[in-house]
């Protein structure tokens, strides 16, 4: 981990080369100080039993929040590698998706119940389902609303991941059953779309069953590209949901596909977990064509950690994969922290 230099003249005295030390050692020492100045150098942060799901990167702040499937909160992650608790509101039982809103200035996270929690209900799992909203300057809620009331279905539910139009209008997906919420800027919910084709039929071993809905990302054209834990895409048109179809491929995604970051270009960086092989997780790169309608696949990286559960933005545009620690988590041990991986993303 890296220390941040706030010291003022720290900079200055950090780069004073001792008399005698080789010149090149003192370009080498520069070139590296340089980098720990204007970008991150992270691969692990503290946090013990903090077991985040998802996290996403503020630039105005240079900081990294991170949700806890353990305590409910959101953690602010900053160069250093500290972790301190940034929201704590009673009503989250376990933050899973993390999304900065840049354009609002607010943060919005998922809750969930996987029974794990210090918050949840240990004999009635995967029964909380919603999303909330909080102040990116001040963590303080602005609404969390109860997608549970609008379904009363009895079912189990499990809201994976949330993306933003430019419009504000907010989109939640939900693991456990094919539905797809919309929440306007004010916490106004409603069903925005249920279609058998979101319906989940990928099955985790002694965790869950007909996983289905695993992240969702706002496109241009006005689309939601959602991620299905079999690694398929789903394309739905947000003004014709009922014309949602599946993505063609290239070559497939692996599964469980757990996240994944919109790039520049308009492609898309997915990880897939290694939950179920035990092999490192694999970067893939979704480049998209005829409107979405096709894509070409293929492997960027890699990351050690089979347990890698969501890919992000960083520091000048690069890209980061999150592994939080979650298979200690679901076999009840303890874990010191997660790790941050960059990304080759092309």
């Amino acid at each position: 981990m890296v220390a941040a230099f706030e010291e003022p003249g720290a900079l200055e005295r950090t780069v004073r080369a001792p008399i005698g030390e080789e010149p090149g050692a003192v370009a080498l020492r520069l070139q590296t100080i340089e980098h720990l100045v204007h970008g991150w150098d992270l691969t692990r942060a503290d946090g013990p039993n903090v077991f985040p799901h998802s996290l996403d990167f503020d630039a105005r702040s240079n900081t990294f929040f991170a949700g806890s499937l353990k305590h409910g909160t959101v953690s602010a992650v900053r160069p250093d590698g500290k972790v301190r608790t940034f929201i704590d509101d009673p009503e989250l039982v376990s933050a899973q998706a993390v999304l900065v809103d840049r354009e609002r200035d607010r943060i919005l996270v998922s809750n969930v119940d996987y029974g794990t929690a210090d918050r949840s209900r240990k004999d009635a799992p995967f029964r909380v389902a919603g999303v909330g909203s909080y102040d990116l300057k001040s963590g303080k809620q602005d609404w969390c609303v109860d997608l549970t009331a609008l379904t009363l279905d009895g079912k189990q539910h499990l809201i994976s991941d949330v993306t933003v139009a430019p419009d504000g209008t907010a989109y939640a997906v939900d693991e456990l059953t094919p539905t797809v919420f919309r929440i306007d800027r004010t916490g106004h919910a409603s069903v925005f779309l249920r279609n058998d084709l979101l319906k989940g039929t990928l099955d985790i071993p002694d965790l869950l069953n007909g996983v289905g809905m695993s992240a969702v990302e706002w496109v241009e054209g006005n689309q939601l590209i959602i991620a299905m834990a079999d690694g398929s895409l789903v394309r739905v048109p947000v003004k014709h949901p009922e014309k949602a179809q599946e993505v063609k491929f290239s070559a497939p995604l692996g599964s469980p596909t757990a996240g994944m970051r919109l790039l520049k270009d308009g492609s898309i960086a997915a990880v897939s977990s290694g939950l179920l092989t035990g092999k490192p997780a694999p970067i893939q790169r979704v480049e998209p064509r005829d409107g979405w309608k096709k894509a070409t696949v293929k492997v960027t990286d890699t990351v050690e950690d089979p347990v890698t559960s969501d890919v992000t933005a960083g520091p000048d545009g690069t890209t980061y994969a999150l592994s939080g620690g979650l298979a200690d988590l679901f076999a009840g041990k303890p874990h010191d922290g997660f790790s941050l991986t960059p990304l080759k993303t092309d």
